[in-house]
């Protein structure tokens, strides 16, 4: 009797030790397990990314993008007890799409899927009250933009990615530089164990946060005056090819990306192509001093009309001008006068300097998606009409990011440089494609187009540019509709022949309208826009006035 009562309290103390035994593996050792998992579900298997900044003319930072503490909303479909209930309970909650949460939840053995990234405290009061399996709330990391819509093209957004539900960068700088910004992602080791990752690295742009937010205003006003469909802005400092700002309409906040359309996130300064127009005259007149067929003095007698392979090019005023000048030609913009221009140069010259101003390339600019130039009609069709109509910047076509940073070469002498947007980098494709000589003498071209014209012109500061009004091609009949582009190109302070000996351009800047209403001249729609930045700029760097120069208004 004695034995068997031990026998079972040794029984009892053997099975007591056991289940004290079992909760240690569940509550301790297993403990890896589970926290591997809920790392795993709540999406901290990546590391911090890396912040993105502006700076100023001070080269003081200022965050665009950065990290921060949100609530978000995930569902366990394995942990379901009846997967179409439990969904429709879950859109009836939280007031989602029935249909698209049925195509998300749909799965047995899921183990997450994200339902709201960024939960308001409203929803997240909802779940933790209703509290069924398989639906939870947690904190968890995620992107902020404080600026909103500021500069978004450039900077672009994060996205949770399909794989692993690791955070991803989509357009401008977050795809650009995702490897980077995103760092080493945290990892499960073979006990189970989370390992962490390694920070990812911080992104200084060069974008100027006072400036880009001032073309921005100055755009958006501008698209609305004109009820244009869109339009961009480019400031680059004209010397170094860095870039001061980039501002697209309609543009997006990266905090709500999924409430604008895809077309939005698209940055068309460097990704959209397009037929400049006017504009590009100082280019072929750069292009014909450079090689000697023209000086600004060059006159030609202009009969209003160019006719070749069966086709007619008359002025845009319709007017005959006469005997003019190659200066008259740029302050007037008479198409027949580039055109004469090209002649002279002649059609292979003409082509070879074009590839050489980078019209085929890429800028290499660090944003992603750039689109390369088209001289194409050169290339299969080389008729004198093709040739005639490039001169003045139709039938070629560039992204606004190479016609800018063909400019700015006349700007600063003649050199080309490559565009980048971030801090403490340099232009690495670096080229003379004109002499410095021939670059003071387009420009003197351009500051009399502009004094003459007096729209741009700003008092005791010699102002250089060219409008460019170009008709939008019909992709579908061929020729062209009664659409326009409007574009204007100029830098300050503009250094000719007679300039300082210290002259420097300080910055170009570029305005591009898409299709305005009932198509107005470049004159009347972005040529005051322009000003109003030009004038901004030279306060904001303190550029002080030009000593002997009037003009002006």
């Amino acid at each position: 009797m004695k034995f068997r009562f031990q026998f079972i309290i040794g029984c009892t103390a053997l099975v007591f030790l056991f289940v004290i035994y079992s909760l240690y593996l569940l509550q301790i050792d297993s403990n890896g397990q589970f926290t591997a998992r809920a790392q795993r579900i709540a999406g901290l298997r990546a590391a911090e990314r890396g912040g993105i900044n502006f700076t100023d003319k001070n080269n003081s930072v200022i965050p665009a993008a950065f990290n921060k503490e949100y609530w978000s909303i995930f569902a366990v479909p394995a942990e379901f007890d009846d997967i179409p209930e439990t969904i429709g309970r879950i859109s009836e909650l939280l007031q989602l799409d029935p249909d698209a949460l049925a195509l998300q939840l749909n799965k047995p053995s899921d183990q997450y899927e994200l339902l709201i990234a960024k939960a308001s405290d409203e929803q997240v009061d909802l779940v933790q009250n209703v509290q069924f399996k398989g639906l939870y709330a947690t904190t968890r990391r995620a992107r902020y933009y404080p600026f909103d819509s500021l500069a978004s093209q450039v900077i672009g957004f994060v996205s949770q990615g399909d794989e692993q539900d690791l955070p991803t960068g989509q357009y401008g700088i977050e795809q650009e530089y995702d490897e980077v910004l995103a760092g080493v992602a945290g990892s499960i080791d073979k006990r189970e164990q989370f390992v962490p990752g390694i920070p990812g690295k911080l992104i200084n742009l060069t974008i100027d946060r006072d400036i880009q937010s001032r073309a921005e205003e100055v755009l958006a006003a501008l698209v609305k005056e004109h009820n244009a469909i869109g339009g961009d802005v480019i400031v680059q400092e004209s010397a170094t090819g860095k870039i001061l700002a980039i501002a697209n309409v309609p543009g997006f906040d990266p905090n709500e990306y999924g409430k604008s359309p895809l077309k939005n996130f698209v940055n068309e300064a460097v990704q959209g192509l397009y037929e400049p127009g006017s504009v590009f005259k100082v280019v072929t007149m750069a292009i014909g001093i450079d090689t000697g067929a023209i000086t600004p003095e060059t006159t030609f007698y202009d009969t209003g009309s160019f006719t070749a392979d069966g086709k007619t090019i008359k002025n845009w005023d319709l007017k005959a001008h006469g005997t003019i000048t190659m200066t008259n030609v740029i302050e007037q913009s008479v198409n027949t006068g580039t055109v004469f221009a090209e002649k002279k140069i002649g059609h292979k010259t003409f082509y070879d300097y074009l590839v050489k101003f980078g019209i085929k390339e890429l800028t290499g600019i660090d944003l992603p998606g750039e689109t390369a130039g088209r001289l194409t009609p050169l290339e299969l069709y080389p008729r004198d009409i093709n040739f005639a109509t490039a001169s003045y910047g139709q039938g070629v076509s560039m992204t606004p990011i190479r016609l800018i940073t063909a400019i700015s070469a006349i700007a600063n002498g003649g050199v080309l440089h490559q565009p980048y947007v971030i801090q403490g980098g340099q232009s690495s494709q670096t080229r003379r494609v004109i002499s410095e000589s021939s670059a003071r003498q387009v420009t003197d071209m351009m500051v009399s187009a502009v004094d003459k014209a007096s729209v741009a012109a700003i008092s005791h500061y010699r102002i250089a540019g060219k409008t460019g009004t170009a008709f939008v091609p019909d992709f579908t009949n061929g020729g062209y509709t009664h659409k326009v582009i409007n574009t204007y190109v100029g830098f300050a302070p503009a250094c000719g022949k007679l300039s300082q000996p210290n002259c420097n351009a300080r910055f170009t800047v570029l305005i591009k309208l898409n299709e305005p209403e009932n198509a107005p001249l470049a004159g009347t729609t972005v040529v005051p826009a322009f000003k109003e930045i030009a004038q901004f700029l030279l306060n904001y760097y303190n550029v002080p006035p030009e000593i002997g120069v009037e003009g002006g208004n």
